[in-house]
């Protein structure tokens, strides 16, 4: 099994501990997040739904995300991000859920936001985090490592909502 199929399960093992699902909003990652998650058996018990919204278009139209935020700040931006996020909890109704924006390359980048430029977040409800990632190599680099740190971050989330047995 390898790293991101190990990880996708160990994902579903934290969800179906908390009876929780999680969705996902993904941009650079075309969809990459939910084939690793849907390549676990039974992954439709804690799996509700994943949003490939590759254009800004659809960013709207499917997540409701400010369309003077791809004006303001891009695309590939924090704000962006936690839109998604919170556009792909309310329409899925799970309780968790990771968005991604990037540039994968090998074009598109800026000074500003290089090749390798991604902005991920996750959400369980109150809780949103986000961050600024720079990944190295080439494009399937890029969008694997994308995929890696999605599925890390929604795992660290479940975590913090298992309570400790003492």
């Amino acid at each position: 099994m390898d790293e991101i199929t190990q990880l996708a399960a160990n994902l579903g093992k934290h969800l179906k501990a908390l009876d929780e699902q999680v969705t996902t909003a993904e941009s650079c990652t075309g969809g990459g997040i939910a084939e690793a998650i849907t390549r676990i058996s039974g992954s439709s018990a804690w799996f509700e739904a994943g949003y490939v919204t590759y254009s800004n278009r659809q960013k709207l139209l499917q997540l409701e995300v400010p369309d003077e935020l791809f004006s303001t700040v891009g695309a590939v931006s924090r704000e962006v991000v936690e839109a998604m996020v919170r556009g792909a909890q309310a329409h899925s109704g799970a309780q968790f859920a990771v968005a991604v924006s990037g540039v994968a390359g090998p074009d598109g980048g800026s000074i500003d936001k290089p090749v390798g430029t991604v902005w991920l977040a996750w959400g369980n409800g109150g809780t949103l985090i986000s961050e600024r990632r720079q990944f190295d190599g080439n494009r399937d680099d890029v969008r694997r490592q994308t995929v890696k740190a999605a599925l890390e971050g929604l795992i660290a989330l479940a975590r913090t909502e298992i309570p400790t047995q003492g």
